[in-house]
């Protein structure tokens, strides 16, 4: 790990694809810093405020945090935490053993974060899964060189767990009309074009087919259609670039018609 200055924020810069990290502290020795990759943050014990992007959140034993390159982050510990850290670097998230399912989970993680800083916290039989997964991590953590590729499934088998207690996609109507809920429900359906229909997405948050468009418009200073095809292209284009995925199998991912539906997609400008 080499630590260098990025103007006034610390940043740490990680070569290898995984790297975890198991150690208990009773005063965070680090300073606010960001890092060029993402961070599974794991409570195994404790409590304090995570403090990210400048922003308190209340941590406690159980709960769970992702960052990412562009957040800032440090903790304030009230008391002694017991951290498993689990970071991960962008090549390894198109790693050939990685299977469309897992990748989308993740992905929709990964770009929510950016309208969200919880601190995850699971369901009863939730938490006991997480909490052997992390068991699991730290033991295989041992013996990095064979046992990467096993991480990573309990790494994508956390991201399917984390995305369906996420808070934001759980029912509420005082929800319904937050930009935030929005987004998330955006991310998570891209790969189902009929979800994506102004009709649809208004019943879902009891809004009218008219309004939903503006409001979004409003609050983003884009379309909802824009964001929509932007973001798709994005992902398409980290797929492409992998080169491991054809343009049939990406078309049936994402619910396009053809191959010449994704090559179309491609073309459009951001």
């Amino acid at each position: 790990m080499i630590d260098l200055y990025n103007s006034m924020m610390k940043r740490y810069i990680q070569f290898q694809p995984i790297v975890i990290s198991d150690f208990e502290a009773n005063e965070w020795q680090h300073p606010v810093h960001q890092h060029n990759h993402y961070e599974l943050i794991y409570i195994k014990n404790g409590s304090g405020n995570h403090i990210i992007n400048n922003i308190p959140v209340a941590y406690q034993k159980g709960n769970v945090f992702l960052i990412g390159p562009d957040d800032d982050h440090r903790f304030e510990i009230d008391e002694k935490t017991h951290f498993v850290y689990i970071k991960f670097t962008d090549i390894y998230i198109h790693q050939p053993e990685i299977n469309s399912t897992g990748l989308q989970h993740l992905e929709y993680l990964i770009k929510s974060r950016e309208t969200h800083f919880l601190g995850f916290s699971f369901n009863e039989d939730d938490q006991l899964v997480v909490e052997n997964i992390i068991a699991l991590i730290s033991s295989l953590h041992k013996n990095m060189l064979q046992n990467e590729a096993l991480i990573w499934i309990q790494i994508l088998t956390l991201s399917h767990i984390m995305q369906r207690n996420m808070p934001e996609i759980k029912s509420s109507l005082q929800r319904s009309k937050d930009i935030q809920a929005i987004f998330c429900y955006l991310h998570k359906h891209i790969y189902h074009p009929q979800n994506l229909k102004a009709s649809i997405m208004a019943a879902h948050f009891n809004l009218s087919e008219d309004y939903i468009g503006s409001y979004f418009k409003r609050n983003t200073g884009i379309t909802l259609r824009q964001y929509i095809q932007d973001y798709r292209q994005n992902l398409i284009k980290k797929r492409m670039e992998n080169g491991r995925f054809g343009l049939k199998q990406i078309a049936a991912e994402f619910g396009l018609t053809d191959e010449s539906h994704v090559s179309k997609v491609l073309k459009k400008s951001i």
